[in-house]
Parts: C-alpha cells; structure tokens; sequence
C-alpha cells in the first residue's frame, strides 16, 4: 500500500502511516473531546478500519485505554494519545496535530485533512468566528446553528 500521510505521538516512540484521505474531518465540541484533550473543541479526522498501520518497533506498542465507545492508544513514553478507535464502526480518529509537518512547522497535505465543519458546537465553549457549517449534533442530521 501507498503511505499518503505520516504520523507520531509527541515524542516520536509512537507512529503510524496511513494509506487513505480522511472519510471527513471536523471540529468537535462534544464535552467528552473537551474533557478527554482539556481543551475547548478539537480537530478529528475519521478514518476507514484500514487505513492505518502501526510503524513504531514493537518495543514501543501503544498502552490501550478502552473507554465505553473508544479505545484510545497511548505512548508508553509521552503518554500522548494520537490514535483513537471507535468500536462501533472500527473507524480510527487522528487529530491533525499528530500528522507529519514540513521544514516550516506546517501539517503537509493540510488541504486534503482540514476540516470541513464544527459538529457539537451547542457544547462550544467559546464562539468560533469562520465560515466553516456549526452543527448542533453530526453534520446534515442535526440543526446546522450557524444558517439564517
């Protein structure tokens, strides 16, 4: 398989490639993304159940944190989580942070992982002034707040 994008923990023990584009990526506001990351929304990518491949030396496997809907891996070293799996769909979540940059600090291929919407933003804790579709639950299922 063709690695497109590259990714690692903060400290590099912890890494992966994937071979597929994000199946959609957003801003999430859910309350358990704030509390999980200690932030105010953060951004997620989905990815299919196979596009991701460990790439660590099998002296740096992930500790596994199964919690009721997900599983979150995290590097035995860092203890950063830059890998979550969602049980019900198998799909992977990978926050954008975590990708590979280039020399000037910048996400490479941000085009093609940005994301397209805020979902959960009845949760936000602070207002968010872009021009990206504010959804009250997921995206087209829910009230979309941000429309006249």
């Amino acid at each position: 398989m063709t690695t497109l994008m590259k990714g690692s923990c903060s400290c590099g023990a912890l890494s992966f490639s994937l071979q597929e584009k994000p199946l959609f990526s957003m801003y999430c506001h859910c309350t358990k993304c704030q509390r999980a990351h200690g932030a105010v929304f953060v951004a997620a990518m989905h990815f299919s159940p196979s596009a991701l491949t460990w790439t660590h030396t099998a002296e740096n496997e992930p500790l596994e944190e199964k919690l009721t809907r997900v599983a979150l891996y995290r590097c035995k070293q860092c203890h950063c989580s830059p890998v979550t799996q969602i049980f019900a769909s198998k799909n992977w979540v990978i926050s954008p942070v975590h990708l590979e940059r280039d020399a000037d600090g910048n996400i490479i291929d941000w085009e093609d992982v940005k994301p397209t919407c805020h979902i959960w933003y009845g949760n936000r804790v602070l207002d968010v002034a872009d021009s990206l579709p504010k959804w009250e639950g997921f995206p087209r299922t829910s009230t979309r707040l941000d429309s006249d």
